[in-house]
């Protein structure tokens, strides 16, 4: 199966679409004019504001919502992966794509606003509803709903629980088979809870476990803070093959830390958007400024720590193409979670693995629960028709059941069918968003026009830009209009 696997990835992760994913952003990043530089205190001050309704969440929980999918395996095993395989050099790569990719995922999170929907009570939207409201393309839009349901509730869960069962029997020798039955127990204690409880723990777990992890790294970096130089150089040096011990790894640098940058930002993956519609807010753009704001805290702030610390520390070795040694500093121990642990216990020795698998449980857990609401949500969108209780159920006991799986299967496997899957989503997804663009464009403007204006809370109405089929908003803009 293995090698079936690894084929059909040489076919989803080819170069077209690692080049496609920098491409996609530079284009976004010049048509939104960098707004992912312009409007960085925009970002920060929209992430609280908002509350939360009977159909939607606050835009902090949003964020949380969507930063609990990004921040995961990826941030720790990932970045390990993609320095295993792409050298020193990829760490540069996985920034690029974190500051093209911000405004990538400004455009998709604004359309999952505008082309929202409220269905049984709560807010639903994503790429399968703006691919059918926005561009019409009802069969896109189902082949887009069913391989995101198969992506996130079933391929992607077990990478997240591979991960978990690996750390904590690497720190504190406990059975995977153990670790399997505790997460299926907390698991299905919060998702049969539904979006809000969903919600109500990502809130609370998800900044507590990304400004620990950072602080813990930040105590690696500045105990070794005279090495933090020569690392930088490194990266930068080896990401453009001027590295005489990586000269020849440009491409794999490239190639690594694209696909593991997308892996872990989710930038262009059509995620993100998910969890956006569910906010309630006064224009689309609000949200879209918060998406793109936490593609910097999942790889810019939570991957580079990471990163550094595994550079400092010096625990990690290098593959070349051909599968020879390039760099060996952890003899024995293959790329993933291994190099971070060893590297938090060469300054916290006894304490730094167990640490490291404590971070990586949350992180990858509410990942886990991430999955299941996009996952939930699509299933929404191909059975909104019809009463679905019955699916939903069907639907959780899966993921809990690829969540379990995940903890015995080998990471190789685990990590190859995620690859897939996040693969598939990209390129449905992208191009998708590059043929609807338009829209999320518009409400850019509008939202810097109202501004400029001295509006600090913009409101949203798509008839007067042109913008058809987000039924939504027009009945909210007539609402406004009659209590006026």
């Amino acid at each position: 199966m293995q090698a079936a696997v690894d084929w059909v990835n040489g076919w989803v992760w080819s170069p077209a679409l690692v080049y496609l994913c920098l491409a996609v952003g530079l284009y976004f990043s010049i048509r939104t004019r960098f707004m992912q530089l312009r409007h960085m205190g925009g970002m920060l001050g929209q992430m609280f504001r908002g509350k939360s309704s009977a159909a939607g969440v606050s835009s902090f929980q949003a964020l949380t919502i969507a930063l609990s999918g990004r921040v995961g395996t990826g941030n720790i095993a990932g970045v390990a992966t993609a320095i295993g395989f792409g050298g020193p050099g990829a760490v540069f790569w996985m920034w690029m794509v974190a500051f093209l990719g911000a405004a990538t995922a400004y455009v998709e999170s604004t359309l999952g606003q505008i082309y929202k929907t409220e269905h049984h009570g709560l807010y639903r939207g994503g790429p399968a509803y703006y691919i059918e409201k926005g561009l019409g393309w009802r069969r896109y839009a189902l082949v887009f709903a069913l391989a995101t349901l198969v992506a996130c509730g079933v391929l992607l869960p077990g990478v997240q629980t591979n991960s978990i069962a690996a750390a904590m029997e690497n720190a504190f020798h406990i059975a995977p088979a153990v670790s399997g039955t505790i997460i299926v127990i907390l698991l299905g204690l919060i998702i049969f809870g539904g979006v809000r409880r969903i919600a109500q723990v990502t809130q609370i777990v998800v900044p507590f476990m990304a400004l620990g992890y950072m602080l813990a790294a930040a105590v690696v970096v500045v105990l070794n803070i005279e090495q933090l130089p020569g690392v930088i150089v490194l990266i930068v040096s080896s990401a453009f093959g001027a590295e005489a011990g990586f000269g020849a790894m440009m491409g794999l640098a490239i190639q690594w830390g694209v696909k593991r940058g997308v892996y872990s930002n989710e930038a262009g993956q059509g995620t993100g958007p998910h969890a956006a519609a569910a906010a309630e807010v006064s224009h689309p753009a609000a949200q879209g400024l918060v998406q793109a704001f936490s593609v910097y805290i999942d790889t810019l702030f939570v991957c580079t720590a990471t990163a550094l610390m595994i550079l400092i520390a010096g625990t990690y070795n290098v593959t070349g193409a051909d599968g020879a040694p390039v760099f060996t500093g952890l003899a024995n121990i293959s790329a993933g979670t291994g190099f971070t642990q060893a590297a938090m216990e060469s300054v916290l020795p006894g304490f730094g693995a167990m640490f490291v698998a404590v971070a990586l449980f949350f992180f990858a857990f509410t990942t886990v629960l991430a999955y299941y609401y996009i996952a939930e949500t699509n299933l929404a969108y191909l059975t909104r028709n019809i009463r679905a209780d019955g699916l939903m159920f069907g639907l959780r006991i899966a993921l809990i059941g690829s969540a379990l799986y995940g903890c015995i299967r080998t990471s190789d496997l685990a990590w190859g069918l995620g690859d897939i899957g996040v693969g598939v989503m990209a390129w449905l997804n992208i191009f998708a968003v590059l043929a609807l663009r338009r829209p999320a464009l518009l409400a850019l403007r509008d939202y810097e026009a109202q501004q400029a204006k001295g509006r600090l809370q913009p409101d949203f109405d798509p008839r007067p830009l042109g913008i058809e089929n987000a039924a939504w908003w027009v009945e909210r803009a007539q609402g406004r209009k009659r209590r006026a």
